[in-house]
């Protein structure tokens, strides 16, 4: 565990080189932190030396002023890259998480290695939406939206067979800054990436949830259509497939990233 200075930001990480493997990052959603991939860590570190961080505004890391764009959160990444001595990697993002993918793809693909894309959109609509998140957040605070968000990212089935997991991810969004939330909320209102990818090098992979509200199927599939040879994949489970569906999961992602 760290707390690395990258320009205005400090950012919490944990990099786990248990191996010499390829390097692998993970990226967190809005309103989570980098214990949200607890059950990717073990199999994760068995073939990659694996780096997980906060998003800035989230978990330890620090939570300097608003708004912030998709911009800085890539170049967040790109400064932890280079404080770790990592010139190129592998690279999963969910959600938030994987619009910072979409950007690195984009604007650094000399650094990115293999791209995968979970439980995420290139655009997420007309800032009406993400105002509205805003405006609930600075009247009611995260405990305001924590059991709609729940509502969100798992199933019913999955919330009633494994409440501790969503207890313990409902506590991590509770205890995110209100002002490093909504700073991410005004990055991801106002970014819009759908005119890019076609420019995105890396070999991609798509990961979505069959029962996804924020970004289903059908807007998975687009959006692997946009990327050049990117292929798309499906998994039980709704926003957080990584939690809901956890073995699938880690089986389709590290067999992507081994060539399989």
């Amino acid at each position: 565990m760290a707390i690395i200075d990258v320009g205005e930001v400090r950012l919490h990480c944990r990099w786990e080189a248990l191996n010499a493997g390829p390097a692998l990052v993970l990226s967190n959603s809005l309103g989570s932190a980098l214990e949200m991939w607890r059950p990717q860590v073990d199999p994760f570190c068995s073939v990659f030396r694996l780096l997980r961080y906060d998003t800035r505004g989230h978990g330890l890391s620090s939570v300097p002023p608003g708004p912030y764009s998709i911009a800085q959160l890539g170049s967040d990444v790109l400064r932890l890259l280079d404080a770790h001595g990592i010139e190129r990697t592998h690279f999963c993002g969910l959600s938030m998480g994987g619009i910072v993918g979409m950007w690195l793809g984009v604007n650094a693909p000399d650094r990115i290695d293999r791209l995968v894309l979970s439980n995420t959109t290139p655009w997420l609509g007309p800032p009406q939406v993400m105002d509205a998140r805003i405006e609930l957040v600075r009247k009611a605070g995260l405990e305001g939206l924590a059991d709609a968000t729940m509502e969100r990212w798992f199933t019913p089935e999955f919330r009633a067979a494994d409440p501790q997991t969503v207890q313990r991810i409902r506590d991590q969004l509770v205890a995110t800054s209100p002002e490093g939330y909504i700073a991410c909320c005004e990055a991801l209102r106002d970014n819009d990436l759908r005119s890019d990818l076609s420019r995105i090098q890396a070999r991609t992979m798509v990961i979505t949830g069959t029962d996804d509200p924020t970004s289903p199927p059908s807007a998975a599939l687009a959006m692997a259509a946009a990327i050049p040879g990117a292929r798309c994949v499906e998994l039980p489970a709704a926003h957080l497939s990584n939690l809901g569906a956890a073995a699938a999961f880690n089986a389709t992602v590290l067999g992507f990233l081994l060539g399989k």
